[in-house]
């Protein structure tokens, strides 16, 4: 396929690099003649003070939730506009469509990502391809406990004791996953095959949130669908 890394060169992310991205897409088709659908699903959370992450802070979370999407939906478009068929999910989070305050970065992200797939919902339709999203909220993913920090302590240290409450709404989401009865992390697996598999016109937007959970993200997309 021409894919493999010349010796002595820096490794590449495959998400992130549109070479790489390309020959794992062209080997796909090659073993299966089709792609049906597309699943993205890559995700970090940046959490801290929003002035306090750099430029180069901020590109990375971009890179990974907005611009891989990007990319990879462009690398599979032209197979499934060959054969007419198939489904973009999109798994964005409720912070793609309401704000949490310390979660800036990522709401942002989460923002312009729910912005293209609906654009993309729209450009795609006459092609037999269609575009979803789901939104998320809280569940044990591990995201939490990974989230990047922002690098200038200077900033952080002004804002004095507003960060307790970056710390308090942490504490708050670990404690829901740290339950005797934590939310079921299936539910969104479950969600997308419902997705895949149905053959009805689907819903641009599905929230999976455990019991009363959703932020007021179901009656905001129900006031604009």
């Amino acid at each position: 396929m021409g894919c493999r890394r010349i010796p002595g060169s820096p490794r590449e992310n495959t998400q992130t690099s549109e070479g790489k991205l390309a020959c794992a897409i062209a080997a796909i088709v090659k073993l299966h003649g089709r792609i049906d659908v597309l699943l993205n699903n890559a995700g970090v959370m940046n959490v801290g003070v929003t002035e306090a992450f750099s430029s180069a802070e901020l590109q990375a979370q971009f890179d990974i939730n907005t611009f891989g999407p990007a990319r990879t939906i462009r690398a599979v478009l032209p197979t499934m506009q060959a054969q007419g068929s198939g489904l973009l999910v999109s798994v964005s989070s409720l912070a793609g469509r309401t704000i949490f305050p310390f979660f800036g970065a990522y709401c942002a992200s989460k923002f312009v990502l729910e912005a293209l797939a609906e654009v993309y919902r729209h450009e795609l339709s006459g092609l037999g391809i269609d575009s979803v999203i789901v939104e998320p909220g809280p569940f044990p993913s591990g995201l939490m406990t990974k989230s990047p920090s922002p690098s200038n302590k200077a900033v952080v240290v002004a804002y004095g004791d507003l960060v307790k409450v970056q710390e308090a709404m942490k504490a708050g989401f670990q404690s829901i996953y740290d339950s005797a009865e934590p939310p079921r992390a299936e539910d969104v697996s479950d969600a997308i095959v419902k997705l895949i598999e149905q053959t009805s016109k689907r819903p641009l937007r599905t929230v999976v949130v455990p019991k009363g959970m959703d932020f007021g993200v179901e009656k905001l997309n129900a006031s604009v669908s």
